[in-house]
């Protein structure tokens, strides 16, 4: 299943038609901010050897979202969003956006920033999760 790759402002724009923002970093870089309303589902977490798939990440999404929901993917920089869009698109999920640039910005490689993210586009941001949408909430 393919999905579609955009950058933040594009984002805002399709939350604003009533897609839903499903940040897939972990539990503590939720808590550094996010956008109002969005819900965290980890694909990963940090371990000790690094990070380390969530086994249940497909399965907690589904269980709160169907297969036709338009959810704009998003992580830190874009990667992790990235493959949790082609795990999702591979369990039917058919309306996907991985968000380019991520909540703080794709670095370039060279100590820049190759696409700003959420954060630094200016775009809305919050430190307090909506109830029913972090991670021990969604996975319990």
């Amino acid at each position: 299943m393919s999905y579609e790759t955009i950058e933040p402002h594009a984002a805002s724009e399709r939350l604003a038609e009533g897609w839903i923002y499903l940040d897939v970093r972990t539990p503590e870089e939720f808590e550094e901010g996010h956008p109002p309303g969005a819900y965290n589902v980890p694909v990963a977490f940090l371990g000790t050897m690094g990070m380390e798939p969530n086994d249940e990440f497909v399965s907690v999404v589904q269980r709160h979202f169907p297969a036709d929901a338009k959810l704009v993917v998003a992580c830190k920089a874009g990667g992790r969003s990235r493959m949790a869009c082609e795990l999702l698109g591979a369990e039917g999920f058919q309306v996907l956006a991985n968000m380019d640039g991520g909540y703080h910005g794709r670095p370039d490689g060279m100590g820049g920033i190759a696409v700003q993210g959420w954060a630094a586009c200016g775009l809305p941001q919050t430190l307090e999760p909506t109830a029913g949408r972090t991670w021990d909430e969604l996975s319990g």
